[in-house]
């Protein structure tokens, strides 16, 4: 392991938790939705309901003390500190896998899944964790300067794996992180092992004949479609307006909670009408925006890469996806196969959605042991 990597864990003073806490108390909120459904955005009433639980029943250093439970460090890559968790397996023959989280996420995330990951049955294969957070996220350092896009990103992870000792390696990503995962593999092949992400990026192949898809597929690509008419406007206030948007969501944790709200409750699965993610991990990762600051920092990632993505490049690696039902983003397995050139693993689930690591941490993790048994070393 090399010399770079400062020890670092997470310590939020008593002042900011006690500032927060007056926010919380002190909230003003607007009025009601003119409408029954959440076709203006959150409802009132579900933002009233995860405010109380902010502020009544969420304890900041119960999360802090699970991650600090895991090797955390702070190295310099281009120029930038990242922040990465390393959850090591106490197995000897586990295997390296870097996971790449998205927006609205975090490593907080994951925590329901890294003690499955590194710590499983004996008949099932295990896992050393890697965890970088992007720039501008987490405990990672703000970029003060323009050119921290995915494709950089993807430059700066294997010089991460390199600190912590790993030549070749697993790699897992969801939302920007199977981008930045999916470049990853397009720009290091020598380095990864085997590829598995949530969405597959790619594009409709030029001989692609839409008589060829099949009910579901064609399912698949009308549930984009309209997500991208009435879902998509936080990527276009993201990728145009980031500072602008930003101050609100530094200034008031009400801010931060209702925009990640926004995703938690319309891009993820439900069971008789409650969402899969629990309110207190959505609490979680609202509250670990807040202490970082990274609301305008987080955001301008949009800025830097929003249709700016390589969507082309064969992928060459052995490849995995599982297809969520409730995913944002799920492909013909033809478009797929077209740039993904060596499919591995392919399997569409019953449950979960854009967070399928809460909703069906489980499920999820069942699907990378599965996916990554074909990796070929």
């Amino acid at each position: 392991m090399s010399d770079e990597l400062q020890p670092f864990r997470i310590s939020v003073s008593d002042e900011d938790i006690q500032d927060l806490n007056d926010r919380l108390r002190r909230a003003r909120l607007p009025e009601r939705e003119t409408v029954a459904d959440d076709s203006q955005g959150v409802r009132r009433e579900n933002l009233e309901s995860a405010l109380a639980v902010w502020r009544d029943q969420h304890d900041w250093r119960r999360l802090e003390s699970e991650i600090n439970a895991y090797a955390q460090y702070m190295s310099t890559v281009d120029g930038l500190q990242f922040h990465t968790l390393h959850a090591t397996s106490p197995r000897a023959d586990a295997r390296p896998l870097l996971i790449t989280h998205g927006w609205p996420g975090s490593i907080a995330e994951f925590l329901d899944v890294i003690p499955k990951l590194i710590d499983p049955p004996s008949d099932q294969p295990a896992f050393h964790v890697v965890m970088p957070s992007l720039p501008g996220y987490g405990f990672t350092e703000k970029p003060t300067s323009n050119g921290w896009s995915i494709d950089r990103i993807a430059d700066a992870w294997p010089q991460i794996m390199d600190q912590l000792g790993y030549d070749r390696f697993l790699v897992q990503g969801g939302d920007w992180g199977a981008m930045v995962s999916t470049l990853l593999a397009v720009r290091h092949p020598s380095r990864v092992s085997m590829l598995h992400t949530t969405v597959p990026w790619a594009l409709k192949p030029d001989d692609a004949r839409d008589e060829d898809l099949t009910p579901r597929e064609k399912d698949w690509l009308a549930y984009l479609a309209e997500f991208r008419r009435s879902g998509g406007g936080y990527a276009a206030v993201m990728s145009t307006r980031p500072q602008t948007f930003g101050y609100g969501l530094v200034d008031s944790p009400i801010g931060q909670l209702a925009w990640i709200l926004e995703a938690y409750l319309g891009h993820g699965d439900r069971k008789d009408g409650q969402p899969l993610v629990p309110m207190m991990r959505m609490i979680d990762n609202a509250a670990f925006y807040w202490f970082t600051a990274t609301g305008a920092s987080s955001a301008r990632l949009y800025w830097e890469s929003l249709g700016k993505m390589d969507m082309t490049t064969p992928v060459g690696v052995p490849y995995g996806v599982s297809v969520f039902p409730k995913e944002l983003q799920k492909l013909p397995r033809s478009w797929v196969e077209a740039r993904y050139t060596d499919l591995r693993h392919w399997n569409v689930l019953d449950a979960g959605g854009h967070f399928a690591m809460l909703e069906v941490p489980n499920v999820f993790v069942s699907e990378l042991r599965s996916a990554f048994s074909k990796a070929p070393d």
